[in-house]
C-alpha cells in the first residue's frame, strides 16, 4: 500500500511523545508492507541532512523548511477570523504545495494526516481535479477538549480561550466529516469525535503502538537522588506548561517533605524552579531537552506526569513502561490507557497523593517491580506494534476498497 503521510513534524529526533508515536506507527506500517512518503515541516534549527538520513529506513522524506515569521502571521490570521490559532500555526503554503505536487505526480492509495493540524495542509485531496485519493485523519487527541480544560484555570483569559475552543470544536467536526475515516487513540476520544461530527460510523479506535521492551544500546547515565524523579518539561505545549508549574510549585515541596532523598530532574524545563527556598531548589536539577529520550529513563528513576488537562495517550508513560520505569500520574494523564491504580501505575490527584505514591515506590522494591511487570504485560496486550499495524491496515482497506 502506497501512503502519503502528512505530519506536523518529522518523527526524528525522538524527543517528544508525538514524534515517538509517529516513529513506531511508521515502523509498524513498513513492516506490514507499506511504502510511505512523508511530508513534514523542518524548523530552522534542524539539520535537514541528518533528519533525512535517520528517516530513510522508514520512508521517503519530503521535508519542507518552515518559513520565518509563521507564528506572527498565524496569530494575526486567527485574530482576523481565520483558522483557529493551533491550526494556523501549522498551516502554510509550502506544505500545501508539496502535498498537491506529490498527489498530482503520483498515485497514492491514501493520504494519512497525522493530527488535526496536518489535515489543514491536505486541501489538495479535495481540490485537485479527478482526485479520488481517500484522506485518513489520525487524531492524537481531541484538541478542543484541551482548550476547554485550559480555560478553567485562567480566569482573565477564559472568554478568549473558550471562544478559541468553540472555533476549534467546529473545525474538528468539519475535519472528521471531510475525512474518509478518522482514527482515535482512545475509546473516549473516538466517542467524542464521533459526537462532534455526528458520524460515528467514520470514527475508529486504534491504540497507540509501542514495543513492550526497549533495551537501550548503552546504559543511560545515572541520575542522583533516592529516588531520582523525572519530569518532562513543557516543550511549548500549554497543558505541559501548566502541569510542570503546578508540580514544581505545589507538589514538589510535599514530595521532599515525605521523601527527603528524592531529587527532581526536569528535562526541557521552562524555568519554574526559580523562587524556591534553598532546601527545595537544591533538590531540583534542570536539564536540556534530551537528544534521545532513552537518556531520561535511568535505573531507579520514577516518572511523574502531572497533567491536569489531557486527551489522547501519554506516550511517555508507554515509554517508561517499556524501559522498566514506574509511573506516578494524574488520572487525567492516565486516562485512555486502561491501566489500574496500583497495578500498572500509581494515580495521584494532589500534592499529598504524589508524595505518598513516590514514597511507596522508593521504599518497596516489590511494588516497583510489580508495577513494571504488569505495565509491560498491558503494553503487550494493548499496544503491540504488529497488532496495531494490522488494525490500521484494516481501516485503510475499508476506505481504499470503497474508493
Amino acid at each position: 500500500m502506497k501512503i502519503l503521510l502528512v505530519a506536523t513534524k518529522p518523527p526524528w529526533p525522538l524527543i517528544d511523545g508525538g514524534r515517538v508515536l509517529l516513529w513506531h506507527t511508521m515502523a509498524g506500517l513498513v513492516r506490514h508492507g507499506a511504502e510511505i512518503t512523508l511530508v513534514a515541516p523542518l524548523d530552522a534549527a534542524s539539520d535537514g541532512d541528518t533528519v533525512r538520513r535517520e528517516l530513510r529506513p522508514l520512508c521517503r522524506p519530503e521535508l519542507v523548511r518552515h518559513p520565518q515569521g509563521t507564528r506572527v502571521k498565524a496569530f494575526a490570521h486567527a485574530l482576523w477570523g481565520g483558522a483557529p490559532v493551533s491550526i494556523a500555526l501549522h498551516r502554510f503554503a509550502a506544505m500545501r504545495e508539496r502535498v498537491a505536487a506529490l498527489l498530482a505526480a503520483e498515485a497514492f492509495d491514501l493520504v494519512h494526516a497525522e493530527q488535526l493540524q496536518a489535515a489543514a495542509n491536505c486541501e489538495a485531496v479535495d481540490l485537485l481535479p479527478r482526485s479520488t485519493t481517500p484522506l485518513v485523519l489520525r487524531s492524537q487527541n481531541v484538541e478542543s477538549n484541551l482548550w476547554h480544560g485550559l480555560a478553567a484555570g485562567r480566569r482573565a483569559l477564559r472568554p478568549l480561550i473558550q471562544h478559541e475552543a468553540r472555533r476549534l470544536s467546529a473545525w474538528e467536526a468539519q475535519a472528521v466529516r471531510r475525512s474518509s475515516v478518522t482514527i482515535a487513540l482512545t475509546r473516549r476520544d473516538a466517542a467524542q469525535l464521533a459526537a462532534l461530527a455526528d458520524q460515528a460510523e467514520k470514527v475508529h479506535h486504534v491504540p497507540a503502538p509501542f514495543p513492550a521492551d526497549l533495551a537501550p544500546e548503552r546504559a543511560p547515565p545515572a541520575l542522583k537522588g533516592a529516588p531520582p524523579v523525572v519530569l518532562f518539561g513543557a516543550a511549548g505545549w500549554l497543558p505541559n506548561c501548566e502541569g510542570e508549574r503546578w508540580f514544581i510549585r505545589e507538589v514538589w515541596p510535599a514530595v521532599r517533605a515525605r521523601v527527603p532523598g528524592a531529587v527532581l530532574h526536569a528535562f526541557g524545563s521552562t524555568g519554574w524552579m526559580h523562587g524556591h527556598r534553598d532546601a527545595i531548589a537544591s533538590a531540583m536539577v534542570g536539564h536540556a531537552p534530551p537528544a534521545d529520550s532513552s537518556a531520561v529513563f535511568a535505573a531507579g528513576a520514577v516518572l511523574v506526569v502531572p497533567l491536569r488537562v489531557a486527551s489522547g495517550v501519554r506516550v511517555k508513560i508507554l515509554e517508561a513502561w517499556a524501559r522498566g520505569v514506574p509511573v506516578v500520574a494524574t488520572p487525567e494523564a492516565a486516562e485512555g490507557l486502561e491501566a489500574a491504580d496500583g497495578a500498572q501505575l500509581m494515580l495521584a490527584r494532589d500534592a499529598g497523593g504524589f508524595a505518598l505514591a513516590i514514597g511507596s515506590i522508593a521504599r518497596s522494591a516489590e511494588l516497583r517491580e510489580g508495577l513494571v511487570r504488569r505495565a509491560r504485560a498491558l503494553l503487550v496486550a494493548n499496544h503491540d506494534p504488529a497488532a496495531v499495524a494490522r488494525r490500521m491496515f484494516a481501516v485503510y482497506r475499508q476506505v481504499v476498497d470503497v474508493r
